[in-house]
């Protein structure tokens, strides 16, 4: 028997006292309750402690007090509960929590709004799937409702399979992550940009000053949805643009419009010292322009060739394609020094579909089905910050940051 087998044998044999406290919560809760339990010459075992919508709940797990004090350990803290207007409840037993099973994950789900349903329902899936929950967290409250399960007893895979594909019949976003130490290691987040970063499709604005829109949109929709060959798609779509005087790209920059909550989103990454890229099948006219603005790390996408201050329609250098992006967000990680696992992408078209499935976690934004299908997780709300809570950031944290900076 291993020295932690041992350790887990003899605690479970050790007689212990589970303190339960609840009410209204009030300054000094806490701390009287230990001082109620320090004349007994108990150890503390384990602390959970919550608070919602005002009301506490502090649990106290001990060990038995030494013979012939439990009475009136009993009696003392009913007693200081009494005396601050909370109700106590104390239960013996042996041990300490039960070892958690193999297997942990998180369960991130965001609900706008989470309903009672939906969140029985993904309970039950946990159950079936032979996962217990160890613990539930809120993350953030608005704009969407984000809470986190803390998951054992089942690998991470199965237990994604068995959650993911429900969770659009279900109105919620759900991801599902392995937990441990590696979710606050370093990280590197890539981004595709046109209906992800940002609201638009770069090459559409271009083409409204070339009036040909309804050509190039047409074209967009078909290579989005899979339909189309994206370099044959590209070059059909930039030879449209032929003759375009160069002084548009400053009026393109200028109509560009970031996503709701895509600055929030950087900044945080930023702060918490992960690294930030971009790819895209657009161009460096644009993602030069967002790369110095936003302060992005990386930045990789196709050129527009210009010659004597004219388009000429085509494009010069490698072409970002599907299998580019995947390429680029390899190689971003390697200059990144952050292992490919530890990588994050996030995107919303076919194109997309290769760096979603190469990242440890590929997320779809907004996504068409077919990346909703294939992606880890899909996000279907127009705010890109919700990303942070797949991430386990908080929404407290995130406005404490912007708070500090802004003090």
């Amino acid at each position: 028997m291993s020295a932690s087998q041992t350790s887990v044998s003899q605690t479970s044999e050790v007689p212990t006292l589970l303190v339960k406290i609840f009410g209204k919560d009030q300054p000094g809760i806490t701390a009287g309750l230990f001082d109620t339990l320090a004349a007994f010459l108990v150890d503390v075992v384990d602390i959970e402690q919550v608070v919602t919508r005002g009301r506490l709940v502090l649990c106290v797990l001990v060990t038995q007090p030494p013979a012939g004090l439990e009475g009136d350990l009993r009696a003392t803290v009913h007693s200081w509960a009494e005396s601050m207007k909370m109700q106590a409840e104390i239960i013996s037993g042996h041990g300490d929590n039960r070892p958690r099973g193999l297997g942990r994950s998180l369960v991130t789900v965001l609900g706008h709004p989470l309903t009672a349903e939906s969140t029985a329902a993904i309970a039950g899936r946990i159950a079936k799937a032979g996962g217990n929950i160890d613990r539930i967290f809120r993350l953030a409250k608005y704009p969407v409702t984000a809470v986190e399960f803390a998951v054992s007893g089942v690998e991470t895979e199965p237990l994604r399979t068995a959650l993911v594909s429900d969770a659009a019949a279900l109105g919620v976003d759900i991801a599902v992550v392995s937990a441990g130490l590696h979710r606050r290691a370093q990280r590197l987040v890539v981004m595709d940009v046109d209906s992800t970063l940002i609201q638009d499709e770069v090459i559409e604005l271009f083409a409204a000053h070339a009036g040909c829109e309804d050509q190039v949109a047409g074209v967009t929709a078909a290579a989005m949805r899979g339909e189309l060959d994206f370099e044959q798609s590209l070059h059909a779509r930039v030879a449209l643009l032929k003759g375009l005087d160069a002084s548009v790209v400053e009026k393109v920059r200028e109509q560009v419009r970031l996503t709701p909550g895509a600055r929030t989103l950087i900044r945080t990454l930023k702060r918490l010292g992960y690294q930030v890229g971009v790819v895209s099948g657009g161009f460096t006219q644009v993602t030069d322009d967002l790369q110095e603005r936003l302060g992005l790390d990386f930045a990789q996408a196709n050129t527009l060739e210009i010659v004597d201050g004219k388009l000429t329609g085509r494009v010069t250098g490698e072409i970002v394609d599907r299998a580019g992006k995947a390429r680029l967000l390899r190689r971003f990680a390697a200059e990144a020094g952050v292992p490919l696992a530890q990588t994050v992408a996030i995107g919303d078209g076919a194109n997309d579909l290769d760096m979603l499935n190469a990242a440890g976690l590929g997320v779809a934004f907004n996504a068409k089905p077919v990346v909703r299908e294939a992606a880890h997780t899909a996000v279907n709300f127009p705010f890109l910050d919700t990303v942070l809570y797949l991430l386990g950031v908080t929404r407290e944290e995130v406005e404490a940051a912007d708070t500090h900076d802004e003090g």
